[in-house]
């Protein structure tokens, strides 16, 4: 087709991910939930492009990738954000107790080697879970005593539609590092069944997930109760005279610092948990528990022990944002307050400038009032030697007169040709 979006095959295949082959009981399912880095990324793609034996099947996503593996061991690979999962198929062993390689090898060496080989992928482990799936309630309960379940620890409900279905789980590390879930099918078969356990596996994953921000969490409180007490000290600090604007400054400076650094580290694990949380709430929705009486719910064990978790990364959160604001609104008042001491300054450096610009000014008239009356004096004085000689020509001209005439002429002449001279020497600004 022409003009295709270089995105839209892309979009269409994220429609049809995290497809899993029909189940029917009984079986036994083992997935493990990995957090790969970047880096790993590529040993990853290896390792499943280079299977010891058996086959993929053909994918239009990279995020995604089913096939066979020796033995007709039927997987599925999906990979999240920042975790991936590997969900084997197999048959049910003849004790379901003992679920390791080495049992495995003597009684199904194909679901051995495929265990080993899940094993082996790149990546640190977050969960492994082993899902026993039996056709109903009266198998489930002559298999549920070798399980090894705690029993204090037991959850157990109904799920899916119409609480056809029936689980049951200590949410524990049992034998291997393998969790354990107990389905008993009852009237869910074939696609429904598949996506019932698929969305029990999707909460327990979103569920572990989002508890890796308690950690982070938890780590950094103390940090933000050292800031805190810090920001209270400072604002006493503040009060004390032989605190400079410097000094106060550089202490909030340090503190901004400081929040930051806690952001920085912990932002992505709490928008993690917040993002993961919700997904757990909307396969718990999806699942649809309803309670068994003498046991608690699955809802029961999820609010007990993931919400706890998630208000206090929430909490977390809440506090580094308030502090920041406490302290940028710290910052912004000593800021202000500095800004108000430099106006203050440079208004006191105007007046006394203005006060300067005035004296020289007074100066100046006055300097100029005594130099007309300097120059005036030695211009009279020249014309009256002048006047004298001519007396010894004219007897009887009246030089005294003459003086005093030019005394008004000769002292204005001065005041306007010292004034003319002043404009042309400033241009236009005396």
């Amino acid at each position: 087709m022409r003009f295709e979006h270089p995105l839209r095959r892309q979009m269409v295949s994220e429609m049809h991910l995290r497809r899993w082959p029909e189940l029917a009981a009984p079986m036994l399912l083992v997935q493990i939930l990995r957090l790969v880095p970047g880096e790993a990324r590529e040993a990853e793609a290896a390792a499943l492009a280079g299977l010891p034996a058996g086959a993929l099947d053909e994918a239009d996503n990279p995020r995604h990738a089913s096939g066979t593996l020796a033995g007709s061991v039927p997987f599925v690979w999906e990979r999240h954000s920042e975790a991936s999962a590997i969900t084997l198929f197999l048959p049910m062993p003849p004790d379901p107790a003992d679920l390791n390689s080495a049992d495995l090898a003597s009684a199904d060496p194909a679901s051995a080697a495929a265990l080993a080989w899940a094993e082996a992928l790149p990546g640190e482990v977050i969960r492994a879970t082993r899902i026993l799936i039996v056709p109903d309630e009266a198998g489930a309960e002559a298999v549920l005593p070798r399980l090894g379940m705690t029993d204090m620890d037991v959850v157990s409900c109904r799920v899916g539609p119409q609480g056809a279905a029936r689980i049951w789980s200590d949410f524990r590390i049992g034998a291997g590092g393998l969790g354990c879930l107990l389905v008993a099918a009852g009237d869910v078969t074939g696609g429904d069944l598949s996506r019932l356990v698929q969305r029990l596996q999707e909460l327990g994953n979103y569920r572990n997930l989002a508890l890796l921000g308690l950690p982070v969490a938890q780590a950094h409180w103390d940090d933000l109760n050292r800031i805190e007490q810090a920001l209270a000290a400072l604002a006493a600090d503040v009060a004390l005279p032989q605190m400079t604007d410097d000094m106060l400054l550089e202490k909030v400076s340090q503190l901004s610092l400081d929040l930051m650094r806690v952001a920085t580290a912990a932002s992505y694990r709490m928008s993690a948990t917040a993002a993961y949380a919700r997904l757990a709430e909307e396969r718990l929705a999806d699942v649809a528990p309803q309670p068994v009486r003498g046991f608690p719910s699955l809802a029961d064990f999820t609010q007990r022990r993931l919400l706890p978790a998630v208000r206090t990364c929430a909490a977390h959160v809440r506090r580094e944002s308030e502090l920041s604001l406490r302290a940028a609104r710290f910052a912004a008042l000593l800021r202000t307050r500095i800004e108000t001491r430099i106006e203050n300054q440079n208004a006191r450096l105007l007046r006394s400038m203005e006060q300067s610009a005035t004296m020289q000014l007074r100066l100046q008239q006055l300097v100029e009032g005594f130099s007309v009356v300097a120059l005036s004096y030695y211009g009279i004085s020249l014309v009256s030697y002048m006047l004298k000689g001519l007396e010894e020509i004219w007897p009887g001209l009246p030089v005294p007169v003459i003086d005093m005439a030019l005394v008004p002429v000769v002292v204005g002449s001065m005041w306007l040709g010292i004034h003319h001279l002043k404009r042309r020497v400033l241009g236009g600004h005396g």
